[in-house]
């Protein structure tokens, strides 16, 4: 099937509030304009020099979400125009990119990362971690950041109860924290969470936000 045609598929298997973001790391620019002309304008990247790189020569209107661990002396370079970053892991982080936001007279919209998953190496705050964020007097005063939801990152496993367990305690997360700290924001309400392997179980328990690459472009390319 060509990459138009993954897109068709994958769109017509996902509710229609779930955004599908076309994951391109690694891929040349000319797929990524395959997939663009097939109406689908989200697209993630995980390496900022790669990401700032396709920001630069392709179509203005796309969509461009960091959905890799974002270095803090790395964020200059996507402020002008990143739509969301999805992996906020500390209060340091948040301090640069609403220093960079503001520098660029511009509002980033952020997803805070949660670490759900069993493996040690994957990025993420943990429990109290997130309510010291929120509670924090640093937090209360940014004014060029908007915290839109969560994003998480399950086990790498084919026991789907692990996954599902993972991806149902996101979710519970986010109802929590959607009470106690966003109850009348409306602008809090994206869960990101599901790839390739696990996009639908991750809509079952939740997911607004997706993240397909193999689906739609084939095998990553190693480099």
């Amino acid at each position: 099937m060509t990459i138009s045609e993954n897109i068709i598929k994958i769109k017509k298997s996902i509710p229609e509030y779930v955004k599908l973001v076309s994951v391109s790391k690694t891929k040349p620019e000319e797929l990524i304009l395959e997939a663009y002309n097939s109406g689908n304008k989200i697209f993630g990247e995980n390496k900022i020099q790669e990401l700032v790189r396709k920001h630069e020569n392709l179509p203005k209107d796309i969509e461009w979400h960091a959905i890799g661990h974002v270095q803090k002396n790395k964020v200059k370079y996507i402020a002008p125009f990143v739509s969301l970053i999805h992996s906020i892991d500390s209060l340091k982080l948040l301090q640069e990119v609403n220093k960079r936001a503001k520098q660029n007279e511009r509002t980033i919209d952020c997803l805070l990362q949660i670490h759900i998953a069993q493996e040690t190496t994957k990025f993420g705050l943990f429990g109290s971690d997130i309510e010291d964020l929120l509670n924090s007097d640093d937090y209360k005063k940014f004014e060029n950041i908007r915290i839109v939801g969560l994003m998480g990152m399950a086990t790498y496993t084919d026991d789907d109860d692990i996954v599902k367990k993972e991806f149902t305690g996101l979710k519970n997360l986010f109802a929590k924290l959607k009470n106690d700290y966003f109850k009348d924001i409306e602008s809090f309400k994206e869960i990101s969470m599901g790839m390739s392997g696990d996009y639908k179980l991750a809509i079952e328990c939740g997911s607004t936000i997706v993240r397909i690459g193999s689906l739609i472009f084939g095998k990553r390319n190693i480099v």
